[in-house]
């Protein structure tokens, strides 16, 4: 009988869809659901949630709750964090302070100067946790969905010798968002992805063997397509390849689209699946999620109730059923680059394929990105691993030295404003930063 562990059950979005998957794999149904939150009413809920979905399933796995993460952790064999270190009246500041300074954020919790004060906060919390694996649980497999991911897995893969990858879904959700509009089938596709998490590139995109990527080419043509995903079809057009995650996301991690208000307007403010990509709303957004949560948590569960228990298309509970002794399976997963990617650094994290059985995951190697691929990923590689050591080390000099290469923050500011802002960010964050002895520099 696997048990298998959540901690931060209460993000139950995440809980809620894993476990449905979970419950559809045979090998897993004696399993016990182990729910672990700090939040005791967000916890209820969970259990809730997942009771509907084990009755609904028909399925003899248990479900246990506990707020001692201690004793959801212990025997676990394999493990799901989804965790926030704070909430928004925490993170709303890393939007908040930039803004000021003329750094218009439109999402910041994987990159950038917010996502870098988000690592800040989120590393020692993941240190903690993984810590506790390593005394209680070893063996256990561990999956981390929490952002920002590319920063959180390089500290834990640094510090840590567990068999630890993170996850994300741009990359197959990317992959049938284009194959839907290029009128193909998702089983008629075969890719090659890699890169860095957020800013993976389709090295080969395939529709039933053949090179798809005229098609693609010819559907960004259409206007109505284009406008769906203006950033990063600007990016394609430019740089040849398809990058992972939404124009959202990625119109924060490089100089061309956010530094001017025009730009903004004509990139920025539709088709970035955070319309209309302002930092207001996002602050507003997330705002009306925390007043709201138990009416929207209630809502939840009682959609446990009906929503279709179909696997979805997270990689979790597929890697689980394949470590725990199931089939094996292919995906893309958050891993040290052991000359996977030969042009980016090594040992820095990295989003390749990988492929998962009862031996662990196996890593597959890519070799080198086109360069100007590489290009943007290298800074961005070198911004983060100063931000790690950051905040591994609690160096603020070196949190300023992150943030001066990060390109957003470099195309509007001078090193100067740079260095005030940073400041600002330091003492607004400093209750939360336990590791930085000192925040001045």
């Amino acid at each position: 009988m696997a048990k298998i562990t959540f901690i931060g059950a209460g993000s139950i979005v995440f809980t809620r869809g894993l476990v449905r998957d979970i419950l559809t794999f045979p090998l897993l149904e004696n399993c016990t659901i182990s729910l672990m939150d700090i939040n005791k009413e967000r916890l209820g809920f969970a259990k809730k949630a997942v009771t509907n979905l084990i009755k609904r399933h028909g399925s003899k796995a248990k479900v246990k709750t506990t707020m001692n993460r201690k004793e959801a952790l212990k025997g676990s064999d394999a493990i799901i964090i989804t965790v926030l270190a704070g909430g928004v009246d925490v993170w709303q500041h890393d939007i908040k302070i930039p803004k000021r300074y003329g750094i218009n954020i439109n999402v910041g919790d994987s990159r950038g100067v917010a996502g870098i004060f988000r690592a800040l906060r989120t590393i020692p919390l993941m240190l903690d946790i993984t810590r506790d694996i390593e005394n209680l649980c070893p063996s256990a497999i561990v999956l981390n969905y929490t952002n920002p991911m590319a920063m959180i897995c390089r500290a834990v893969q640094k510090k840590t010798n567990l068999l630890f990858t993170g996850l994300c879904h741009s990359v197959q959700g990317t992959a049938e968002m284009l194959a839907k509009w290029i009128n193909a089938k998702n089983e008629d596709i075969d890719y090659i992805c890699a890169g860095i998490n957020h800013m993976s590139w389709y090295l080969d995109y395939k529709c039933k063997g053949k090179d798809a990527y005229p098609l693609i080419k010819q559907a960004v043509k259409k206007k109505k397509i284009y406008n769906q995903e203006p950033v990063r079809n600007e990016m394609f057009n430019a740089l040849g390849y398809y990058i992972t995650e939404s124009s959202g996301h990625n119109s924060e991690y490089n100089w061309w689209f956010r530094k001017r208000p025009d730009l903004i307007e004509k990139y920025c403010t539709h088709g970035t699946n955070w319309n209309p990509g302002q930092y207001a709303h996002v602050l507003k957004e997330y705002a009306g999620r925390e007043k709201n949560w138990k009416k929207d948590l209630k809502k939840m569960i009682d959609e446990t109730k009906t929503m279709p228990l179909d696997r979805g298309h997270e990689y979790a509970s597929s890697i689980i059923n394949a470590y725990l002794g199931g089939e094996k399976f292919e995906f893309n997963g958050n891993v040290p680059n052991k000359t996977l990617i030969s042009n980016l650094p090594q040992n820095c994290c990295v989003e390749v394929p990988c492929i998962v059985d009862r031996t662990g995951v196996r890593a597959i190697t890519v070799g080198p990105l086109p360069p100007q691929l590489a290009a943007l990923a290298n800074i961005t590689v070198a911004s983060e691993e100063m931000a790690v050591e950051a905040a591994l080390n609690g160096n603020p000099e070196m949190v300023y030295h992150a943030i001066c290469y990060d390109p957003l923050t470099a195309a509007v500011l001078s090193l100067e404003e740079i260095k005030k802002m940073v400041k600002a960010m330091l003492k607004k964050n400093q209750p939360y930063l336990p590791q930085f002895k000192r925040i001045e520099f």
